[in-house]
């Protein structure tokens, strides 16, 4: 294909995006085709190399150039593409990478593998038997981040090394400079490229030992095991061929042991890694390979289709590809979120996802060939969390703002968000407060207009059924009397027994912060007439808000009305408040010592065991944000927010026991399957 576009340009002016080694290459073999007027880089926008000009981009309009040929390796073309892609469209400018694909073309959204060609976890193995030595590639291969980009590793630290007060100003530029420009001459290791970055950035708060060791405990944190490859790693192993790691980078051989000891990747013979042998995988790092084993079958299996494929077999190395996480997300026109990502914060919360849905290079053989996750626990990670972990946030930050001394996470759908508060914040007083609307209703009402208040709210059922889901009476029981006198009278015994289950608690004074989930305040409403102290609700949705004016509540959203109107949260949160409920039945009263009576449970226990497995999936979505990214540069974003809770729309879900499970709403006599809110 670059064939083909070098003869479409060659009467034009083109400029080459990229310093390295490779655009030596590339020069010495097409340059006598090609009109070049200048080279173009991230980094250096004047001086000149290989006999050509390095010109600054906003310079090339005036010399009437119609292509830019990046030379770099696939993951690097997309981030370059991202920087220039706008200027390129504006000024009618192709952009092509340098093994002729076109960089501003956007792949469509989708959700099936169609378009994936890779080759089978069978065909793998069969490959591997036949071979006499097998060498795997690390990073993307063996092992993968929780991150959209290794970059993402170096604004990370940035962030860290601020929140202690050293501030190098352009942190992650000089990092990428520094480790782009020694690597031009041969892979640096990592306190080499940070002599670099404090020389150029004339900073002596901390030394480049200091800077390594940041850098390789962070990473240590955000790496995790692709466990398909893991498996077939231990295969090889146990059958007695001879294995190798064979991989570029900056960390030495003592801290990729290190690496390879965490993940159990035990039992390999040989070790080679760039920096040690002071040549790259795209220079002569196989030729190495090749020369240790020298008359045997030699199979490499990585990720980079330049690095791992092309440059393996020029020394007669049979190799295969396995794809990346990141390679998905291209190919599948970033599932229809990539507008969305902004901040280090975004890019954090889709890397963890990402993580989720592709650990597993042969994804794509899965049935039916579409994107899916099999487990409950996915479902909350990868659909939810990120938008919990944003509600969460704001609500830590609100209650602070309001001074609010203590919090009520109400029942039941406070189960789950009381627990991961607590790992924010438990510096104030919050308790796990069992109620619901209708244990409030039969509470809190002291009049016929409550009455009037409740009934005006639709039932599916019978007047007899509404009788005794809101009220708790038998129709027997009002048989020949007054039905609000026979309401209003057990209420006051319910407001009497209320208040004995609030003594015990043991609440102070100051404002009260309550959380509730999705609902009009009705509840809020009759609660704040069992207590003396001002209620602030916090909700995550506040539905009907026009309905609720007049009531004098003090309620502040997470989506306010505009943001509901106007976004898809509407049509999903059914989803989040299934998922959040508490393992056991709704609360309907206090008996006469203050201990609640609870409903009977509706849902079996195979739903009960998909909703915990739900909520540990929104746990350690949370709990993995918060370890990797520090405080100052947490930031939420509803609209991405939304775009992962959309998935749950478009993502093939296999497990059977979740999609059987069911939206209840007792109040109102409703009863929703999961699978007709899924659609």
């Amino acid at each position: 294909m670059i064939d083909e576009l070098i003869d479409k340009y060659s009467s034009q002016n083109i400029c080459l995006y990229g310093l390295g080694t490779e655009t030596e290459r590339f020069l010495n073999e097409y340059s006598s085709k090609l009109s070049i007027v200048g080279l173009l880089d991230g980094f250096k926008a004047d001086g000149n190399l290989y006999g050509y000009p390095i010109i600054d981009i906003a310079d090339i309009s005036s010399k009437d150039v119609k292509l830019i040929i990046v030379v770099a390796r696939p993951g690097s073309c997309k981030a370059i593409a991202g920087r220039i892609g706008v200027f390129c469209y504006e000024h009618d400018i192709a952009l092509f990478d340098v093994r002729g694909r076109d960089l501003l073309h956007v792949p469509a959204v989708s959700f099936d593998f169609n378009n994936i060609n890779g080759a089978s976890k069978a065909e793998l193995m069969e490959k591997a038997s036949v071979a006499d030595v097998i060498s795997f590639d690390l990073f993307d291969t063996l092992i993968m981040r929780k991150v959209m980009s290794y970059t993402d590793v170096f604004e990370i630290l940035d962030h860290q090394l601020r929140d202690k007060g050293i501030i190098i100003p352009e942190f992650t530029k000089l990092r990428l400079f520094a480790e782009k420009k020694l690597s031009n001459n041969k892979p640096p290791r990592l306190a080499q490229i940070y002599d670099v970055v404090l020389r150029n950035a004339g900073c002596s708060l901390i030394d480049s030992a200091k800077l390594e060791k940041l850098e390789f405990e962070l990473d240590l944190t955000l790496l995790t095991a692709r466990e398909s490859v893991k498996k077939v790693f231990g295969a090889v192993v146990t059958s007695g061929k001879k294995v190798v790691i064979t991989t570029d980078s900056y960390y030495s051989k003592e801290q990729i042991i290190q690496i390879l000891e965490k993940f159990g990747l035990c039992g390999y013979d040989d070790l080679l890694v760039s920096c040690e042998y002071g040549t790259a995988k795209t220079q002569s790092l196989f030729s190495i390979l090749s020369k240790k084993y020298s008359n045997k079958k030699i199979l490499h299996i990585g990720n980079d289709e330049i690095a791992d494929t092309e440059k393996a077999k020029i020394f007669n190395i049979d190799t295969f590809r396995v794809y990346s996480a990141e390679d998905f997300y291209d190919a599948l026109g970033g599932l229809g979120i990539e507008n969305e990502i902004a901040s280090i914060s975004d890019r954090i919360k889709t890397g963890l996802i990402l993580t989720r849905l592709f650990n597993d290079p042969f994804v794509f053989e899965a049935e039916e060939r579409r994107v899916s996750v099999k487990d409950a626990y996915d479902i909350g990670y990868v659909f939810c969390g990120a938008m919990i972990s944003d509600f969460i946030l704001w609500m830590m930050k609100n209650i602070e703002i309001q001074a609010c001394k203590h919090i009520l996470f109400g029942a039941r759908d406070g189960f789950l968000i009381d627990r991961l508060f607590r790992l924010v914040d438990d510096s104030k007083k919050s308790c796990y407060f069992l109620t619901s609307r209708t244990a409030a209703i039969r509470a809190g009402m002291d009049s016929q207009k409550d009455i009037d208040y409740v009934d005006s709210m639709k039932f599916f059922g019978s007047p007899e059924d509404s009788l005794r889901v809101r009220f708790g009476i038998e129709a027997d029981d009002v048989d020949g009397m007054c039905r609000s006198a026979v309401i209003l009278d057990k209420a006051k015994q319910q407001r009497a027994n209320y208040k004995k289950y609030i003594d015990k608690l043991g609440i102070g004074l100051g404002k009260l912060a309550f959380f509730d989930f999705v609902a009009k305040g009705t509840t809020q409403m009759y609660l704040q007439k069992l207590f003396t102290q001002h209620i602030k609700g916090f909700y995550f949705l506040q539905l009907e808000p026009e309905f609720m004016a007049d009531k004098g509540l003090d309620i502040e959203p997470f989506y306010s009305d505009q943001e509901k109107d106007s976004s898809a949260i509407y049509d999903n949160y059914y989803i989040l408040e299934t998922i959040l409920t508490a393992p056991y039945p709704q609360i309907e009263e206090m008996d006469d010592e203050g201990n609640p009576v609870f409903a009977k449970e509706t849902r079996s226990e195979q739903e009960l065991r998909a909703v915990e497995r739900a909520q540990q999936g929104v746990a350690e979505f949370f709990e993995d944000y918060l370890r990797i990214l520090p405080g100052s540069a947490q930031t939420e974003n509803k609209k991405l927010d939304e775009k992962f809770l959309e998935l749950v729309n478009r993502v093939r879900i296999l497990d059977e026991e979740f999609l059987s499970l069911k939206v209840e709403d007792p109040f109102f006599g409703r009863m929703t399957n999961i699978k007709d809110v899924i659609g």
